[in-house]
């Protein structure tokens, strides 16, 4: 069996400087699930990465899942990034002035992904799904906005709602300080139950802005849309006038060169952009046709603004992770992702496991349900949280880290080769047979 490669005492400083951080950061994070609240234990601190590995302050080394929550594709301190950050960053770190790389950023992306006409640039993927928000109502000029349970779309506080009893009952704020009038135009839909949706359209056939999703999962765990469920929001978005918005903050340019829209017939009228378009730095982006594009300031009357929005370091950083990939290196990483993802229900089966893998290209979850298929909000809500921990404890004990949180997506990049799959599965297994 695999030794085990960390104990408590190889996270000595990751410890220490936990409690460190505690007494000036809240939490000690600077983003909840950081905190290992879902697993216990410390948080282990990262003090550099190359590839598909990251190496803690305490000097172990693990092959990452997490990759920053996605938004590196290419893996850690990729080569073709450096160069083009460090001679960016050369000639000036910020402007607040329009730059060339703004430009070939956006051209870049709109090229790729033929329902964008025109992108504004953003900080976060939070800045790109509020400002989508106040676009479709502006355009539209209605109020209220269809979210579905266990969609993510940042902290933006129009959409931090947890559904109410019933499936027309008003949504409730996830968060203190969320004022319920606030969340008062936020309907709740349900995930791949189109009737769910159907049901708010009759309810409001006038009054509903846009429906906003994530139009293949990654916040409630990786769960795929079901035959049909995106062509009939886009039908019932058409006949009731409404617009649709993909939140492909996780899926863009993940799975597939266009994201989403790459493997999918559907076209919506908005979408946002965030993570892998930033290539590491902080960048998020809207786009759409032009027709709603331009109702953005300067040209519209729909508000918006950045200090640091365009920087061209930030802009470099996700040019350059653009195009460094290729179609055949999309194919590798849909390869790597089925190799583990196949690997993984195997080695559970095995030794008696009750499991669900979900999968994409370049992203993963494993469900720890007696459930045959995970393929909405509720079905989710039946994983056990102790074999997830269980898991997680497991994995980092042997060198890999996994996301520490059973309702993340695991993401690969493309700095994953064959034999950190084959090292990850071994790490699987052994964790397994000593379940």
């Amino acid at each position: 069996s695999m030794p085990l490669t960390l104990d408590q005492d190889s996270l000595q400083k990751s410890k220490n400087n936990f409690e460190r951080a505690k007494r000036c950061i809240p939490g000690g994070v600077n983003s909840p699930v950081r905190a290992y609240t879902a697993v216990e234990g410390n948080p282990i601190f990262i003090e550099r990465a190359s590839g598909a590995e990251i190496i803690d302050i305490d000097g172990n080394a693990y092959i990452d899942y997490v990759n920053s929550w996605g938004p590196l594709l290419l893996g850690h301190a990729s080569q073709e990034v450096l160069e083009a950050v460090f001679a960016a960053a050369h000639c000036g770190f910020s402007f607040g002035a329009p730059c060339r790389q703004e430009i070939l950023l956006a051209e870049e992306i709109c090229r790729r992904v033929p329902s964008l006409e025109k992108v504004r640039m953003v900080n976060s993927g939070t800045e790109a799904t509020m400002t989508a928000i106040r676009l479709a109502r502006g355009v539209t000029r209605r109020n209220k906005i269809i979210k579905f349970s266990g969609c993510y779309h940042g902290h933006v506080d129009a959409l931090l709602v947890e559904a109410g009893s019933g499936a027309l009952t008003l949504g409730q704020p996830s968060s203190l300080g969320v004022p319920q009038g606030v969340v008062a135009d936020t309907l709740i839909g349900q995930y791949n139950v189109l009737n769910s949706v159907e049901a708010l359209f009759s309810a409001y056939p006038d009054e509903i802005a846009a429906v906003i999703l994530e139009p293949l999962c990654g916040n409630m765990g990786v769960v795929l849309p079901r035959a049909g469920f995106i062509e009939g929001l886009r039908t019932l978005c058409d006949h009731y006038n409404s617009l649709l918005i993909f939140d492909e903050v996780m899926t863009g340019f993940r799975v597939s060169p266009a994201g989403f829209q790459g493997i999918s017939t559907v076209q919506p009228d908005l979408t946002t952009l965030g993570k892998i378009i930033g290539g590491g730095f902080p960048v998020g982006a809207v786009g759409g046709a032009g027709k709603y594009m331009d109702e953005l300031a300067p040209e519209g009357r729909v508000y918006q603004a950045g200090t640091l929005s365009g920087n061209p370091v930030a802009m470099a950083a996700g040019l350059a992770t653009l195009q460094a990939t290729s179609l055949s290196q999309y194919r590798q990483l849909a390869a790597a992702t089925e190799q583990l993802a196949a690997g993984c229900l195997e080695s559970a089966k095995r030794h008696g496991i009750a499991v669900v893998v979900n999968a994409a290209c370049g992203m993963l979850t494993l469900f720890f349900t007696e459930l045959p298929s995970v393929d909405t909000y509720a079905d989710t809500c039946s994983i056990s949280r102790e074999h997830f921990k269980k898991f997680f404890r497991g994995l980092l004990a042997r060198g890999i880290y996994w996301p520490p949180s059973p309702f993340e997506a695991a993401f690969l990049s493309m700095a994953q080769s064959p034999l950190h799959i084959t090292k990850t599965l071994e790490a699987i297994d052994n964790v397994f047979a000593n379940w």
